[in-house]
């Protein structure tokens, strides 16, 4: 084992952050605020009859916010009260070996129990792990995994959260050797691909249709209710069975942003990423094509377009809707 590797491995299991309670209980409003948003119409989060009638003592948070209980206050943030001094001498480390750039990789969540208004939530957070040197599409780097336990008022492990980033030196800045024999198109380097989807058995199908210019939509057979993103079971019924529809491609754009940095060779910029509203109500996450940044409004009409990036990865994007000829 290298020094440097000795130096990251000594992370693994120190506290990152101590139990810290969240600021506020478990309560209504906040979880009005996220169905809304998420769409998620399941009526055991917000009405106590409902959830009752599956056997529940009442109305039940999503499980999908547990970290919501425990963030941060802005204030606390402006501030600069961060329980953790041991994150920032890790990135500290990994920044002066030229590993200073970041992109998360995957979070890994496991819910045990079920929060209710009045639920009290705390939360620690270590080190698990700090992999050996990897080299990725990305550059050369370390994956950084820190595990977060989440525990009610009576110290019971309501959650965990498995956070995983990749501490990588971009490409741009590793040293290349220079070719035996310089050619004009050698200074012209292939562009890099874009990062792979994480693909599994609930996804697959999703990718396949797109390199047939294929947007299709996840339907639950049971109750015909839309989904995306896609997953095993049906959010409204809690069926397992379930088919695709194809989009029709027509929507409008509900949000977006524009990435200016960091910049990866595999995108060009600036690049617009936009929450698109299909007119089937589901929405995805997509790029723009065919507009400029200071263009795109909420609100406006799109239509699906296709980016074919490389013969294994074909996503959908969109562009604004043609005019109909009055």
């Amino acid at each position: 084992m290298s020094e440097f590797l000795t130096k990251l491995k000594a992370f693994e299991g120190r506290m990152l952050v101590p139990a810290t309670w969240g600021p506020d209980e478990v309560n209504t409003p906040m979880i009005r605020h996220w169905v809304e948003t998420m769409g998620d119409t399941s009526p055991i989060h917000l009405d106590d009859e409902a959830a009752r009638a599956t056997g529940r003592d009442g109305a039940v948070a999503p499980a999908q916010m547990l970290q919501v209980w425990t963030m941060r206050t802005f204030a606390d943030k402006m501030a600069g009260n961060d329980p953790s001094t041991v994150w920032t001498d890790l990135i500290r480390t990994l920044d002066e070996a030229g590993f200073s750039s970041v992109v998360a990789t995957d979070s890994d969540q496991e819910f045990f129990a079920e929060l209710r208004p009045g639920d009290r939530v705390s939360v620690t957070e270590v080190v698990e792990s700090v992999s050996e040197e990897k080299k990725t599409g990305l550059g050369t780097g370390h994956f950084v995994t820190t595990l977060k336990t989440y525990r009610n008022g009576d110290n019971e492990v309501v959650g965990t959260q498995r956070w995983r980033t990749l501490r990588f030196r971009p490409k741009s800045d590793e040293p290349v050797a220079a070719p035996e024999q310089p050619r004009a198109l050698d200074s012209i380097a292939p562009k890099a691909l874009r990062p792979r989807p994480a693909l599994n058995q609930d996804n697959a199908f999703w990718f396949e249709a797109t390199k047939e210019h294929r947007l299709v939509i996840q339907r639950c057979t049971n109750c015909d209710v839309l989904r995306h993103p896609t997953g095993p079971m049906c959010g409204e019924c809690r069926s397992l069975d379930w088919d695709t529809v194809d989009a029709s491609g027509r929507g409008i754009v509900y949000s977006f942003v524009v990435n200016h940095h960091p910049k990866i060779d595999a995108f060009d910029y600036p690049l617009i990423v936009a929450t698109i509203e299909l007119e089937e109500g589901t929405r995805l996450i997509a790029n723009m094509t065919g507009i400029a940044p200071d263009q795109v409004e909420i609100g406006m009409p799109v239509e699906l377009d296709w980016i074919d990036a490389d013969p294994e990865l074909t996503l959908p994007a969109f562009r604004p809707a043609a005019r109909e000829d009055s």
